[in-house]
């Protein structure tokens, strides 16, 4: 089953050399382990667009969709045969001691289709 592991963090997290170092390593591991489906990171929460259509009433907005502390800063997609595996995942991400790792499902019923 996949996951995404969606890490965010606050405005004030400035990344260490050594804490990117520590992140290539996780990234080396899981992939070798063929956990490891895809993740990048991403650029700043300012740079977002956010694009709402209600009743054929076009929004667009600069930022992100959420007025939040904590921005989406990067993505991680894994492959794990269950939810406790994923969790086991992020928690030896180095962003977990640095940042805030969600742990979500990914809907693979319609795969198919």
């Amino acid at each position: 089953m996949q996951y995404l592991l969606i890490i965010s963090h606050d405005a004030d997290f400035q990344p260490t050399e050594s804490l990117v170092g520590d992140i290539f390593g996780w990234i080396e591991d899981t992939t070798a382990r063929g956990k490891r489906i895809a993740g990048k990171p991403l650029q700043p929460a300012d740079t977002a667009q956010t694009i709402r259509i209600r009743d054929g009433k076009e929004q667009i907005v600069s930022g992100p969709f959420s007025d939040s502390a904590e921005q989406m800063c990067a993505f991680e997609l894994v492959d794990c045969r269950d939810q406790d595996e994923a969790l086991e995942l992020a928690r030896r991400h180095p962003m977990a001691t640095a940042a805030t790792i969600e742990v979500r499902p990914v809907w693979m019923e319609r795969e198919s289709e």
